[in-house]
């Protein structure tokens, strides 16, 4: 959540608010599989054709061509085939492994050293650092500094500060697809902000509506992405190309706090945390209909995808649990209880893909679970108010942003 310090304890444990659980919203998510275009055989080409496309509700039309630039899926069938167990790329194959959690109400971020599961390092930045974020070309992580209007550089060769950039209310940080833009979530500015990758100069401001824009993902082809707006309790739509909001819509939950976006590894269904609501939305990005409520424990956060693409972890931080969802049941299949309770909340999946790391948001402390039976191996103390934190390096090819969505 934005401005951590200023909310009050009601909102820091959420409770479902008088809603009746049993009832669950009947609009059925419609599943679309979104259309690929063509590969050129550079990396810079569009996609190779889907090959479900004959199972498409298209009435054969062609498949779409995907946004320019954006490097091919390597499987059409599954977003995230360049994630597995320590697939890492040559650009950070050489780099030390080691977790980075931003400690808001600390202005520090601890640095974890996951073989000794101790503190190494701590490392002074900006006023309330919110999310450690790879850049699009997994050379940099970028700490969200957002009540400092900052993002501080770390370099993960050597896991030491680098330089200090001014960005307005940068509460969280994406990158399109084709590597040209990094997208500001500026939060308390209602506004997405489109800047150079490289230079972070501003080049196009969008205004929004909603009120707390946060998290995000994006289409298979790249050529929108989803919202979430904590503080209104809406979604978004957004053309990439275009930079333009195109749809947005209010969910169906009195009260309802949506935080992380993450799309199915076959890219058709989209899953949003609420907080409030105690369980994700599941979602038609194609037709960005109505989506349906399905309920996993109280404070619903964060979303990550298993290296074998079959399951999404669900991080339920006013519960002190995690869900597990498989994927191409689109079912709960377990649930994992941290032994002492806890708030666990953001973070990512290690390279060999054994253990899920989550900062404690409102305990100073961060937790490691094993993902092959959900004990938890350690529970670390940092910072204050520990937050989106990063597990570097990951494997895939490129960053998409947030904690780390690589593709």
């Amino acid at each position: 959540m934005n401005q951590f310090s200023s909310f009050p304890s009601s909102l820091r444990r959420p409770r479902l608010r008088g809603v009746h659980r049993a009832v669950l919203f009947a609009a059925a998510c419609a599943l679309l599989a979104s259309g690929c275009g063509g590969d050129s055989g550079t990396e810079a080409a569009d996609r190779a054709p889907h090959k479900e496309g004959q199972q498409q509700e298209r009435r054969g039309a062609a498949p779409a061509a995907g946004l320019p630039g954006m490097p091919p899926l390597l499987d059409p069938n599954d977003l995230y085939a360049a994630d597995r167990p320590n697939q890492l790329s040559p650009v950070v194959k050489d780099f030390p492994s080691r977790v980075y959690v931003p400690n808001t109400e600390s202005n520090t971020v601890s640095v974890i050293d996951p073989k000794t599961y101790k503190v190494i390092e701590t490392i002074p930045v900006g006023n309330q650092p919110q999310h450690v974020v790879p850049s699009w070309d997994m050379k940099t992580l970028w700490v969200n500094n957002d009540r400092g209007h900052t993002l501080t550089a770390i370099d993960p060769a050597t896991g030491k500060k680098g330089r200090t950039v001014d960005v307005h209310d940068p509460y969280n940080l994406y990158f399109t697809p084709d590597g040209k833009y990094a997208v500001v979530m500026a939060s308390m500015d209602r506004e997405l902000v489109f800047r150079d990758a490289q230079t972070m100069k501003r080049k196009k401001t969008e205004p929004v509506s909603c009120k707390g824009v946060n998290h995000a993902d994006f289409s298979p082809d790249g050529k929108y992405f989803i919202v979430s707006c904590e503080f209104s309790g809406e979604l978004l739509k957004v053309d990439t190309a275009k930079m333009k909001v195109i749809g947005q819509q209010k969910l169906p939950f009195e009260g309802a706090m949506p935080q992380d976006v993450k799309i199915a590894s076959d890219g058709k269904t989209w899953y949003v945390a609420d907080m409030m609501a105690d369980g994700v939305w599941v979602l038609d990005g194609d037709k960005f209909t109505e989506p349906w409520l399905m309920p996993t424990g109280k404070g619903a956060h964060g979303l990550y995808v298993s290296r074998d693409s079959k399951s999404m972890y669900i991080s339920n931080r006013g519960e002190g649990s995690v869900s597990v969802l498989d994927l191409p049941s689109r079912k709960l299949v377990k649930k994992w209880e941290l032994p002492e309770g806890g708030s666990p909340d953001m973070g990512g999946v290690s390279a060999d893909g054994n253990v899920l790391w989550l900062s404690g948001r409102y305990d100073s402390e961060v937790y490691a679970i094993d993902t092959r039976d959900g004990h938890q191996i350690a529970k670390i103390p940092v910072g204050a108010g520990p937050h989106g934190l990063a597990v570097y390096p990951q494997p895939g090819r490129y960053s998409l942003g947030h904690t780390g969505i690589f593709r």
